[in-house]
């Protein structure tokens, strides 16, 4: 028996073979800290083993999905080299929601943002709420876009596409992803979670076998990008980037709300 009642940041509720995982921070706009980072690891290998869930749904609490990475831990780590991820966990999130072999069906509730997106366009089926919007502005922080950014934005939008957003950090709207081919659907804010349920007992109750393997066959393209850019673009995060000067003005400049002085150092 797993037991998810050891969860504090994320909330699982299973029935009728179907798991929603509710990212549970929702006065921090579910911001990723250590906890739930190392939370978010955990869960999805929970789910891959549980054989009682046939399909997961990852959605948000609240106002937002995520708003990303938590920037007090981001200045903690800038500052003061107190990192709340490492090199491992960073690499283990992302090959943990990988290696389900469920669907996973995201319901984007609001923002989703950094690490959290990273995470979601690795779900199967993705549906937004029309207000929503997408990014990764790792730069914007002084950061190398490592969390697989890097990754999974040029398969889904094109490298074109991709390059501009994440040399940017810009951020774009649900309809734009749904254009882009980022997003399957964008509903209306309330038809988020009842549209996810509704894919999810659809393939809850398909062809479990077949479901299951043409998912795995799928996603040996993912996997493939993955082993190609995810370990060169976290070590060039690690090890170029985190903690220098660009990074903690980048950090110290959103939480003072003012615009950065980038020095290129």
């Amino acid at each position: 028996m797993i037991d998810y009642a050891r969860y504090t940041t994320i909330k699982v509720e299973k029935a009728d073979r179907i798991a929603v995982l509710t990212l549970n921070r929702p006065e921090q706009l579910n911001t990723i800290n250590r906890t739930m980072h190392l939370e978010l690891e955990e869960v999805f290998e929970d789910v891959a083993r549980d054989e009682d869930i046939h399909v997961a749904v990852l959605t948000g609490a609240g106002r937002a999905f995520s708003a990303g990475g938590d920037m007090r831990n981001q200045y903690e780590w800038a500052h003061h080299g107190a990192p709340y991820v490492d090199l491992p966990m960073a690499r283990r999130i992302i090959h943990s929601i990988l290696n389900v072999p469920q669907p996973v069906i995201a319901a984007l509730n609001g923002h989703c943002i950094g690490l959290s997106a990273n995470i979601v366009l690795f779900c199967d089926v993705i549906y937004a709420a029309e207000d929503a919007l997408l990014g990764d502005p790792h730069v914007r922080f002084g950061l190398v876009a490592g969390d697989s950014g890097c990754v999974v934005w040029p398969l889904l939008a094109g490298m074109v596409r991709a390059k501009e957003l994440l040399l940017t950090g810009d951020l774009i709207t649900a309809q734009q992803a749904e254009r882009w081919g980022v997003v399957n659907h964008v509903v209306p804010k309330d038809q988020v979670l009842p549209s996810a349920m509704a894919m999810a007992k659809r393939l809850a109750y398909g062809p479990t076998r077949a479901i299951r393997w043409t998912k795995m066959c799928l996603n040996k393209r993912l996997r493939e990008e993955v082993n190609l850019v995810l370990d060169a673009s976290l070590s060039v995060e690690f090890a170029e980037t985190i903690g220098k000067n660009d990074h903690r003005e980048g950090v110290s400049a959103f939480l003072e709300k003012r615009p950065p002085k980038f020095t290129g150092t």
